[in-house]
């Protein structure tokens, strides 16, 4: 408490999202904001929800490395 001031804990604190730094190659960069252009939603928010899905639907990579 400051100044008489009470301290509510926000419930929503956990939906916060989290700064970080990536690097992402230019065609992935221009792909999300391409969508980004024809839908109005911003890239950065297009990327992030992409990743929330594959994380909700525990999506895996494939891939195979060139021998």
């Amino acid at each position: 408490m400051l100044n008489g001031e009470v301290f509510i804990k926000k419930p929503y604190i956990k939906y916060l999202k989290q700064p970080i730094t990536m690097r992402l190659d230019c065609d992935s960069v221009e792909y999300f904001k391409s969508l980004a252009e024809k839908s109005g939603i911003p890239y950065q928010t297009l990327i992030n929800l992409y990743l929330r899905d594959c994380a909700i639907n525990h999506r895996k990579l494939k891939m195979e490395w060139a021998s």
